[in-house]
């Protein structure tokens, strides 16, 4: 079952060498499909906790539960179609999340949530019922492994993207971000995802160990991950992401369990990729 909602329908496939760098154009171009609005970008609040918990400290494991908006939340947001940047509410697709770069302007997520270039595409921190509270942020090069490009081989389901500054700020100087950080071992500590299902307008998140699917895949049980969780961080106590929803499936076939490519050498080699490119 795909957990992608009405945003470009690709498929998917093992991440491996050539990487295709999609250059998107500055236009907002309308589109056929669906996603969620703009507003000036504030910074968030200092206070929420420790910056990068994505766990409040009582979440059970494997309980499904709604997201507080805080400091750690608003590194998490919603995809849309560009078309949708006026009119957010219902639109969203696809959920994506700040990671860590020099140029601090890289948001993470499925290779099948942004495959298509012929579709603008933009993101909005810590959306929630159809507010933009961090603004609304176009997404600007996108880097998919040539796995994906070529085969959509569902080992490669990953991608990266940055977005363009706003008033002369880049998004992590507003939002913060989480560190992204292959090579963690399958299951060494819990992991919380957060994501946007699409028939809602706040994110959820579930809190549980992830185990190995494959040699290439992981995956985790948590309730009520359906359409529009494509891309949702798998984020450890540390701030560290350590998984992205998608992979088998393009996420998985029922909502209670869902899949992520593992994180190894080549997501290394992607994301050393697409910070080397200004």
């Amino acid at each position: 079952m795909e957990r992608i909602s009405r945003i470009m329908v690709t498929s998917r496939h093992a991440l491996l060498g050539v990487v295709m760098m999609f250059t998107l154009a500055s236009s907002v171009a309308a589109a056929e499909v669906g996603h969620r609005h703009p507003g000036r970008a504030s910074e968030v609040p200092s206070s929420g906790g420790k910056a990068g918990q994505a766990r409040p400290p009582t979440q059970a494991l494997g309980a499904t539960v709604d997201v507080v908006a805080d400091r750690a939340s608003a590194r998490i947001g919603a995809l849309f179609s560009a078309d949708r940047a006026d009119d957010l509410a219902g639109g969203h697709g696809c959920t994506a999340s700040v990671v860590h770069s020099p140029q601090r302007d890289l948001v993470v997520t499925a290779a099948h949530c942004v495959g298509d270039a012929s579709t603008d595409l933009v993101f909005v921190p810590g959306y929630r019922d159809g507010h933009a509270p961090y603004g609304v942020w176009k997404l600007d090069h996108r880097y998919l492994p040539d796995g994906w490009t070529k085969d959509q081989d569902e080992d490669s389901d990953l991608a990266f993207a940055t977005v363009d500054e706003q008033d002369g700020r880049a998004i992590e100087d507003v939002v913060g971000a989480n560190r992204f950080t292959p090579g963690t071992t399958t299951g060494a500590t819990p992991v919380t995802v957060v994501g946007y299902p699409d028939s809602r307008e706040t994110p959820i998140s579930c809190t549980n160990k992830p185990t190995a699917y494959s040699s290439t895949q992981q995956r985790i049980d948590c309730p009520a991950f359906t359409q529009g969780t494509s891309g949702s961080p798998w984020i450890n106590d540390d701030g560290q992401v350590v998984g992205v929803l998608g992979g088998y499936d393009q996420g998985g076939d029922t909502d209670d369990v869902s899949y992520s490519v593992t994180l190894g050498s080549q997501a290394a080699d992607l994301y050393k990729t697409a910070i080397s490119n200004p």
